[in-house]
């Protein structure tokens, strides 16, 4: 019994210093400072890294983010409004999927047009939007900030689409009035 949870232990440490490498490996976000229209910058973080700390390098990235507190940005990724607790690996690791794809995918995959097979779904992941809030809540009814919604990691989009509004997922409310 003894050397069974000394087994335990040792396998635990392992698995801790394992996800502690991984959350130390660095990335490249590439996000959009959005003001009614887009200012693409690509910012390194490691996958540890939350929202909230993103959002800070953004600051000092951004001319017109530097005097702005962190607490009034938001990181919206793929239509879904990101909460800044979360850290990029908490979503790697759980396969997050916004609306039209997954949040963060650094997967390898077969080029489609090496395949030719269009039916392959694509999940290339866009530019995300920092915003300051106040614009958010100025511009909420418009496109594109009306479709934006909280993350919620229960919900899930899979049979959503952004082509031609023929399929919806479940819970997804879309429709013109």
């Amino acid at each position: 019994d003894a050397a069974e949870q000394e087994m335990r232990k040792k396998l635990q440490e392992q698995w801790e210093t394992e996800q502690s490498r991984i959350k130390a490996e660095e990335i490249d976000v590439t996000y959009s400072y959005w003001d009614g229209a887009g200012h693409r910058f690509t910012t390194r973080v490691t996958k540890g890294t939350t929202i909230g700390g993103f959002l800070n390098k953004c600051r000092a990235q951004v001319k017109q983010l530097r005097n702005a507190p962190v607490d009034q940005l938001m990181f919206i990724k793929e239509d879904i409004i990101l909460p800044q607790h979360i850290s990029f690996y908490d979503l790697i690791v759980n396969k997050a999927r916004g609306k039209s794809g997954p949040l963060f995918c650094f997967d390898v995959h077969d080029d489609v047009r090496l395949t030719n097979d269009a039916r392959v779904e694509k999940d290339e992941t866009h530019a995300g939007k920092v915003v300051e809030k106040r614009w958010y809540e100025h511009n909420k009814e418009k496109f594109p900030a009306s479709r934006w919604e909280m993350y919620d990691p229960s919900k899930t989009f899979d049979s959503y689409t952004i082509h031609g509004g023929e399929n919806f997922g479940m819970g997804v409310h879309t429709q013109l009035i």
